[in-house]
């Protein structure tokens, strides 16, 4: 307890460092929150109400905004709290629910971006092996794996057999902690639920790029599909800005937790996990910025209307079109493909 006690006080020293530093902390997670749970609200809305965004990828990006929704509305709260507090005063119970919540959403966010880029290296370089992996079964099957993995992988840690989630003094909020047998789940997480899906992300952009580099010149020759080919790169490059923005938002607490557990310097932590709490409001601020049919649909939703311009053609009609453009650009690439 003595340990503890001087641990805290510790990271207490940021209070008397600067408060007005920990109070402009809460007052931006407090707006984070407001913009994060208007933007992810917005986005599930929008994707229910029109039917042209009913795609393969869309099923995806509502997993992500149902897990950011989840984090701005339960999770974030607590940490501008803390900010103006300066400590965790909510109890055993929610010192558990918090951090795993927290954990589980980072599963969710990156192994679902992880599988997105899977899915469109599949849609470019592989469009006929395309609607045999992305079925509407498959992609729920897909999208529950995620969840369970994501948050099933913290038992342990619930049980307190591979670290635990207790107050950690150190960072002076709800964290992972060693257990009675000093063990921690902090690396194991680390890698499993950041580096290897990142190492997926970037082999799968980096393919897509080689693709369509290769191909490119060939589409030039040919207009028929050059139009619908360039709308399904807009959505590639989206979600590879949403892949950059969750790194740099994510790495930062990672790489402090993981390989500076004595967190010498509380102002950057701070900054860290104000990075953090950013990323639950930041995808639906790419999409508006980045996709034009989301800004339509967007408008659409605020003014109660479902636009009939995304209504015209069905999710099949749609997932055909990008399909057969792809199947164009694989022809392009291989102009004797094998039958």
């Amino acid at each position: 307890m003595a340990e503890n006690s001087t641990v805290t006080n510790d990271f207490s020293l940021l209070l008397r460092y600067s408060p007005p530093f920990l109070t402009v902390a809460g007052v931006i997670t407090i707006i984070t929150t407001i913009i994060g749970v208007i933007g992810n609200s917005l986005t599930i809305i929008a994707l229910l109400r029109n039917s042209k965004m009913r795609t393969v990828a869309a099923a995806f990006i509502a997993s992500l905004c149902i897990s950011d929704f989840l984090i701005c509305i339960i999770v974030l709260p607590f940490g501008a709290h803390q900010f103006f507090v300066g400590t965790w005063t909510h109890g055993n119970f929610l010192c558990t629910l918090i951090p795993m919540l927290r954990y589980g959403s980072v599963g969710v966010s990156l192994l679902s971006i992880a599988t997105i880029s899977i899915n469109r290296y599949i849609l470019i370089a592989w469009p006929n092996l395309y609607p045999k992996v992305f079925t509407k079964l498959k992609v729920a099957l897909y999208i529950g794996i995620i969840w369970t993995f994501s948050y099933g992988i913290q038992i342990p840690t619930i049980l307190g057999v591979w670290g635990q989630f207790d107050f950690d003094g150190k960072l002076g909020t709800c964290s992972i902690c060693k257990d009675k047998n000093g063990r921690s789940a902090k690396t194991a997480f680390f890698i499993i639920g950041f580096v290897l899906p990142a190492i997926v992300i970037v082999v799968s952009y980096s393919k897509i790029y080689w693709v369509v580099r290769k191909s490119h010149k060939r589409l030039n020759k040919h207009g028929s599909g050059l139009n619908t080919k360039r709308s399904d790169m807009r959505i590639t490059k989206m979600f590879l800005v949403i892949f950059l923005c969750f790194t740099v938002c994510y790495l930062p607490l990672t790489i402090a937790k993981v390989f500076d557990p004595n967190l010498k310097s509380p102002p950057l932590l701070i900054v860290a996990y104000i990075l953090l709490y950013f990323a639950a409001c930041l995808n639906p601020v790419i999409y508006v910025t980045m996709n034009k049919q989301y800004r339509q649909a967007y408008f659409d939703t605020v003014k109660c209307r479902v636009g009939t311009s995304f209504d015209s053609s069905s999710p099949m009609q749609q997932n055909s079109k990008s399909i057969m453009s792809v199947v164009f650009l694989k022809n392009v690439v291989s102009p004797h493909p094998k039958v």
